[in-house]
């Protein structure tokens, strides 16, 4: 099978990719992870992608597209492939649809704005061993200090309320697009994220056939 991820910051799209991964046995697709990855074996494609990177440029649709075929001709690949974070943009969706690259479903998890603002706001972070806690489902034995060593727990920068919101706004104006772009090919298979992963999950696999 292969797959389209859609969903806002904090839907669960990463714990789910896994989920599929390991219940496809096929490749999650990161485009981060490609280009490094082409950028690292000095690939033709991979060259010309360094060449923006290194000039602090944003790589052009055109090239991530061309990594990501080079990808897609993997022999991990040939049962299928999860693509996490691509396209981002209807111009990216166009370009793989031109470029001939398969998609079987696009999966859109839902979930309101203020649920993200509240699962992702109230998380709190370990500075010492990375350990994230959340304020009403995840609390520490003691308020505000880590379980594991004892570190004053932390807000980050990405789980400041301005940061998500900021994230959100990006979202719905350029990644948002492409649930009808996918609705109108008719590939679009929708699920709610406001659940627990459990049921998100069996929600996820009910609607993929799975």
């Amino acid at each position: 099978m292969k797959l389209i991820l859609l969903g806002p910051p904090g839907a669960g799209k990463g714990t789910q990719a896994e989920v599929l991964t390991e219940k496809l046995s096929v490749p999650q697709i990161s485009t981060g992870d490609i280009l490094r990855a082409a950028v690292k074996a000095g690939t033709p494609v991979g060259l010309q992608a360094k060449a923006f990177m290194d000039a602090g440029d944003l790589v052009p649709d055109s090239v991530i597209i061309g990594v990501v075929k080079e990808r897609l001709t993997a022999d991990d690949c040939k049962k299928g492939y999860i693509f996490d974070g691509m396209p981002r943009t209807i111009a990216q969706a166009q370009a793989l649809d031109e470029q001939n690259v398969v998609i079987d479903a696009v999966l859109s998890i839902e979930v309101p704005d203020d649920i993200i603002i509240k699962r992702l706001g109230g998380r709190r972070t370990c500075p010492e061993c990375g350990m994230i806690y959340h304020v009403e489902t995840k609390k520490p034995a003691k308020e505000g200090f880590c379980d594991g060593c004892n570190a004053a727990l932390i807000i980050r920068k990405d789980d400041e309320t301005e940061t998500i919101k900021n994230r959100l706004e990006t979202y719905h104006k350029e990644t948002e697009p492409l649930i009808d772009y996918y609705r109108k090919q008719g590939k679009l298979k929708e699920v709610g994220g406001e659940f627990n992963i459990a049921s998100q999950t069996a929600e996820v696999f009910k609607v993929l056939g799975l």
